[in-house]
């Protein structure tokens, strides 16, 4: 990350005291309303800290290195989302660590009740924060392992299980699914979700195979899920029957059947595909070529599929998966390219809805109780880039659309 420093040496004064101007939406419950909650969970609150108020200044901790360039992105969109969100009186501090004990130092130089953390990115420095959660402060970082949200510190990344729930929640009822997933840890993740969440919904899952990553074997394992040979035996056997007779309706059944190369009678009504980048681009259109059809089965994916580059694939046309109408962050991606001149990260929109929901924090005054009360409230909503969402057990989750692939862009589907 050869040119994070420079950047960043820029950004801290920019950030600092900035005026800001949109109110995040917040749906359906006030401060005083929150108050009045009284059901606490198991998130450590310690009655010392009731009435202490929130520090004006954020710190934001990331590492100084890291190969797909994520800190200098998330400062870029920090400072864009900090004109553009309604802060007042607060400023932001940058703080770049080179190992765990690095990070440690930090925090503990800053450790003072009510100040808030964004960051971590690592679920390995994730695990040492909820040591300093006595010390009346609040973290949220980006880890993507669950077990580490507790106490005070709250997870905000793309959780597959929270996006498998709303599809099993949108299927048809006795959905037949088959899953077909790359031997890679997400693959691996989803594969060991789908079981429980498709058992507490009235779909169910019929066949899985998957493909490793090389996709040396995708062939063998598509033809496996979709009982391709046995369907080819199936469709030979009626041609050959059909051969035998005479009669003009036997003809025209024949001439029809000679079109395919096997029988349409799949014991599937959805795949699930849970892939992305080139190989979902290589595989898709390997479903239809061994008879998956998109027009007999419904191509299913989840939100890595959030991406333009494959809404112009021919094979994923028609194709849904959880997700929110692009506009919005579009138009976030639009105005980053135009002041930093680089393609928006889909993960940076994380960064962004944070400072969107302290705008709200920090505009009501709120107190550190006041802030417990409100995120281990899952009844409270926040509007965001890639849509309502709230936490759950210190985990952010999204109210996600069903939206479809059709012609190069997406389409809400209701």
């Amino acid at each position: 990350m050869e040119n994070v420093e420079p950047v960043l040496e820029n950004v801290e004064p920019v950030l600092e005291n900035v005026e800001l101007v949109e109110k995040i939406n917040k749906k359906n419950i006030t401060v005083a309303e929150n108050k009045q909650i009284k059901e606490k969970s198991d998130k450590i609150k310690p009655a010392i800290y009731i009435d202490t108020s929130l520090l004006e200044e954020v710190s934001i901790i990331l590492p100084i290195n890291n190969k797909y360039k994520i800190t200098e992105q998330f400062v870029n969109v920090i400072e864009l989302a900090a004109y553009q969100k309604n802060l007042k009186n607060t400023s932001f501090t940058i703080d770049l660590y080179k190992d765990e004990n690095d990070l440690q130092k930090i925090i503990k130089e800053k450790i003072n009740p009510g100040r808030i953390f964004i960051g971590p990115l690592d679920s390995k420095e994730t695990a040492l924060l909820s040591q300093y959660c006595e010390h009346g402060m609040i973290f949220f970082s980006f880890s993507s392992k669950k077990d580490l949200a507790k106490d005070c510190v709250f997870l905000v990344n793309f959780f597959p299980e929270n996006e498998l729930k709303i599809l099993f929640n949108n299927f048809p009822s006795e959905s037949k699914i088959a899953l077909l997933y790359p031997e890679n840890t997400y693959g691996y993740t989803i594969n060991r979700l789908v079981d429980e969440i498709a058992n507490q919904s009235d779909s169910m899952i019929i066949n899985r195979a998957s493909y490793k990553e090389d996709l040396t074997n995708v062939r063998e394992a598509i033809k496996e899920l979709g009982k391709y040979e046995l369907r080819k035996y199936e469709l030979n056997r009626q041609k050959k029957i059909l051969a035998t007779k005479k009669d003009e309706q036997s003809k025209k059944r024949l001439k029809k059947l000679k079109k395919f190369q096997t029988t349409k009678d799949l014991d599937f009504t959805h795949i699930l595909l849970p892939d992305y980048g080139l190989r979902l681009l290589q595989v898709a259109p390997l479903l239809p070529y061994y008879d998956i059809d998109p027009d007999v089965v419904q191509f299913v994916g989840t939100g890595v599929w959030d991406d333009p580059v494959f809404f112009t694939e021919p094979s994923l046309q028609k194709a849904i998966f959880p997700g929110v109408e692009i506009n919005k962050r579009q138009n976030l991606a639009k105005e980053y390219n135009k002041i930093y001149g680089s393609k928006l990260m889909r993960t940076s929109t994380l960064a962004y809805d944070m400072i969107g929901l302290l705008s709200y924090i920090y505009q009501q005054d709120m107190f550190l109780d006041d802030v417990y009360d409100l995120l281990n409230n899952y009844n409270t909503q926040f509007e965001g880039i890639d849509g309502g969402f709230y936490f759950k057990d210190n985990i952010i989750e999204r109210n996600l659309d069903i939206v479809k692939i059709s012609k190069g862009k997406t389409l809400k589907v209701n």
